[in-house]
C-alpha cells in the first residue's frame, strides 16, 4: 500500500503512514476500539466536499488512497476508507455494510451512505458515519431509512437478510473502487 501511497506523492504518503499506524496499533484490540480509532481517523482527517468539487463530476466513489491524497471526500469516501481500513485492522468484512440511506437533514431528506457494523450476524448495527461522527446503534439514528446496503459477499434490500443479488455485478462502482483498493494493495 505505501508503494501505490509514494506513486501519489508526499501529502499521500504521510496520510496513508498515519492511518497505516493507526491500524498497527488497533490491530489487537477488541472491534470496539478498532471501530472508534478508524471512525475518528477519517472524520477529523477527511473534510466533507461535494464529489463536483472534489472530482469534477456528479458521483465518483474514491479508493482509500484517492480519498487520502485529496483529504477530503463526500460521504461515500468516508464510508469505503473505514470498510477497508477496518478490514486491513483484522473485523471480518462479514461484519460490515455499506449502506445507502436517505438522510433527514435539517428540514431535508438526502442521498447518504455509512458503513454499518454487526456484532454477530442479527445483531443490531452500529452505526460509522461523517454527519454525526459518534458511533451509535442503528435505533439510535432515527434520521436514517436505509435503501440497500452492501459488501464484498452480497447486495441487501434494506439492512436485511434476504440477499439482493452479486455487488461487484450490480454496483458497477463498487466494483470499480473494489479493483482500485485491491491494486492499492489493502489486501
Amino acid at each position: 500500500m505505501l508503494t501505490a501511497a509514494q506513486r501519489m506523492g508526499p501529502t499521500t504518503m504521510a496520510r496513508a503512514q498515519a492511518l497505516l499506524q493507526e491500524i498497527a496499533e488497533v490491530a489487537n484490540q477488541d472491534d470496539e476500539t478498532r471501530l472508534r480509532t478508524i471512525n475518528t481517523f477519517f472524520n477529523r482527517q477527511i473534510l466533507y466536499r461535494d464529489d463536483r468539487e472534489t472530482w469534477g463530476v456528479v458521483d465518483y466513489w474514491a479508493s482509500p488512497l484517492e480519498t487520502l491524497s485529496k483529504g477530503q471526500g463526500d460521504c461515500e469516501d468516508y464510508a469505503i476508507g473505514k470498510y477497508f481500513s477496518l478490514i486491513a485492522a483484522g473485523i471480518p468484512s462479514v461484519k460490515m455494510r455499506m449502506v445507502y440511506v436517505r438522510a433527514q437533514v435539517g428540514a431535508g431528506i438526502q442521498a447518504h451512505m455509512v458503513l454499518a457494523y454487526y456484532p454477530e450476524p442479527n445483531a443490531e448495527p452500529l452505526i460509522l458515519d461523517n454527519l454525526i461522527t459518534e458511533i451509535r446503534p442503528a435505533s439510535r439514528r432515527p434520521d436514517l431509512a436505509p435503501v440497500f446496503s452492501f459488501n464484498a459477499e452480497g447486495l441487501w434490500q434494506g439492512v436485511g437478510g434476504s440477499n439482493a443479488g452479486d455487488p461487484s455485478a450490480r454496483l458497477s462502482r463498487w466494483r470499480d473502487v473494489f479493483t482500485k483498493a485491491k491494486a492499492e494493495g489493502w489486501w
